[in-house]
């Protein structure tokens, strides 16, 4: 299995820490707002990573955090006069509800900043006795600069950063020793939560929080820390930083990064009005086309949203569950039990694309491929099962598509009943149609349902309808 390493810029083989064992992070949402399908991209890709790890028999330990204390979240509470604590515990409900409508699994442990605040303090005081920061005034700043490796992950240097080029530099003030030097502790403003410290009351900066509970719930060293793009610097550059500082070891074996989601070819920014929530998004579609739809590219490759993008993803997993509903169909028919002489050619070759699947995704978790080998694999089914098929070979298709969508975190079962919803629909609308005279829209409506496959037969009892 191959990972593209963004700390070495290549592909490389995975070596677990362990055998049979992963440790992996994912840097999690800061929980002010609704998620957006922004947040969604990482979440859909390495929760599948993970899901992928688990079927070639790894057992993983999986770790992802909310950010609960943070500048956006203090100025929401403002806004709406009430407790950061309040706002926290909303949206880490409505995340893990949006989670579950993505059918991302809840990872080991989700660590929140504000439970983690011994373990912080405690990271920062090891920092300050090795020498790595210092107090200053309540606030405690990282040396940068005596971090040799600094700039490893962004393949940033020093001089690079000092230069002038003023985007690249960790913001600060005239009190820090040097100007790339960033902050582990900030004292409180008022009206602020904090937490008492010897230095200041006050609360941590955002990068100590992770490597504090990075190294509380999978130690001093990982095997996979992933996120998107954006968090490579200065976030995943400065945990390197701190932990490797404490540690004295490489934190993390490889780091994954997606890249950015953009909206009919645009950045997503609330000025632009093309920012959506997973909760908008699920208005119109379900949350099952929106994880396929997710999947349909190379996670290192930018993704464009549209309204035809999505359509297609709806009209591609339709397709599918209608593939794996004709072998259910079969199965419930009288077949003959056992595998057929004629047959075993075809099942080599479903076992040939259960193959072609895994090479897929054991080369840096490639699921537009891996997809792509499940419609091969729906495409021989379709061909070869039919009612003189043997029940072992309609049963090994079928088994075979749901397991490697299983592994992609489609739930072909859940996909099916939102697709019977929409024939229901569909034929609720032709029904009403017919009542009005309308029998253009009905004819429309019929022929729009033949394409799904779907016959339908009006009986005195009302419309009846079936798959082909």
């Amino acid at each position: 299995m191959k990972i593209y390493n963004t700390l070495t810029k290549k592909k490389e083989e995975f070596i677990p820490l362990e055998p049979n064992q992963v440790k992996m992070y994912v840097c999690g949402p800061t929980v002010y707002d609704y998620i957006h399908i922004g947040n969604a991209r990482p979440m859909v890709i390495f929760d599948t990573v993970r899901r992928y790890f688990e079927y070639k028999g790894y057992q993983v330990n999986y770790v992802s955090n909310f950010t609960d204390i943070d500048d956006k979240l203090i100025q929401k509470a403002k806004q709406e006069q009430t407790e950061v604590s309040l706002i926290a515990q909303h949206f880490i409900l409505t995340c893990k509800q949006d989670m579950e409508s993505l059918n991302i699994r809840p990872a080991t442990v989700h660590p929140l900043a504000t439970n983690e605040m011994d373990s912080i303090i405690e990271m920062i005081t090891m920092l300050i006795q090795k020498g790595y920061a210092y107090p200053k005034e309540g606030t405690v700043y990282f040396r940068t600069k005596k971090f040799s490796h600094y700039g490893s992950l962004s393949h940033k240097n020093l001089e690079d950063l000092q230069s002038g080029n003023r985007t690249l530099l960790v913001s600060g003030v005239a009190q820090k020793e040097d100007p790339l030097d960033f902050v582990l502790w900030k004292p409180k403003k008022e009206g602020e939560p904090f937490w008492s410290s010897t230095w200041s009351e006050g609360r941590p900066g955002w990068h100590i929080e992770c490597s504090a509970m990075c190294k509380k719930y999978l130690g001093d060293q990982i095997d996979i820390h992933a996120g998107g793009e954006d968090l490579i610097f200065p976030h995943h550059e400065n945990e390197i930083a701190q932990s490797e500082a404490l540690s004295e070891t490489q934190f993390a074996r490889y780091w994954m990064h997606n890249a950015f989601l953009n909206i009919n070819h645009k950045k997503m920014a609330k000025s632009e009005k093309n920012f959506f929530t997973v909760r908008e998004i699920a208005e119109k579609y379900s949350g099952n086309i929106l994880r396929f739809f997710l999947l349909n590219a190379h996670y290192r490759s930018p993704l464009n949203f549209s309204e035809d993008l999505m359509l297609s993803a709806k009209n591609a997993l339709e397709r599918l569950i209608t593939g794996i509903e004709k072998l259910s169909t079969l199965e419930a028919q009288n077949l003959s039990p056992d595998l057929q002489e004629k047959e075993r050619n075809d099942q080599k070759q479903l076992h040939s694309l259960i193959q072609k699947y895994e090479q897929a995704m054991e080369d840096d978790f490639n699921t537009a491929d891996a997809i792509a080998a499940i419609f091969e694999c729906i495409k021989l089914s379709n061909s070869t099962a039919n009612q003189n098929s043997s029940l072992a070979y309609v049963k090994e298709c079928k088994t075979c598509i749901v397991q490697l969508c299983s592994v992609l975190g489609i739930d072909t079962e859940r996909a099916n009943e939102i697709l019977d919803e929409e024939i229901e629909e569909l034929i609720a609308q032709r029904t009403q149609a017919r009542k009005e005279k309308n029998f253009t829209l009905a004819d429309d409506i019929r022929k729009q349902l033949e394409k799904m496959d779907i016959i339908l037969e009006d009986t005195r009892n009302g419309v009846v309808w079936k798959r082909l």
